[in-house]
């Protein structure tokens, strides 16, 4: 009962989810530049917030938007260049 009413709020909001690496990866690195500061002021909600954001940028966003995609994204294989070798003299 309730995780029906769950699904019905998470899967439109796991639509706003950006579909690039660049705001996971500024996420993970605002999460480790709070946890250093919450070291070195040695406060440890600071930490905690810092290894939260860790987890929300490298784990949690990106798992909750390739659950909620109608169908994967498929890896393409990387083109090949074919050059003609050069004789060496």
């Amino acid at each position: 009962m309730i995780i029906g009413a769950v699904l019905d709020l998470v899967l439109p909001l796991a639509s706003l989810l950006p579909h690039s690496a660049g705001p996971y990866i500024a996420l993970v690195l605002i999460g480790f530049a709070v946890g250093i500061l919450g070291h070195l002021s040695s406060a440890r909600w600071l930490v905690a917030a810092g290894v939260i954001l860790i987890f929300l940028g490298a784990l949690l966003f990106p798992l909750a938007l390739n659950l909620t995609e109608e169908s994967p994204r498929s890896l393409d294989a990387p083109k090949e260049s074919v050059q003609p070798l050069e004789a060496v003299p």
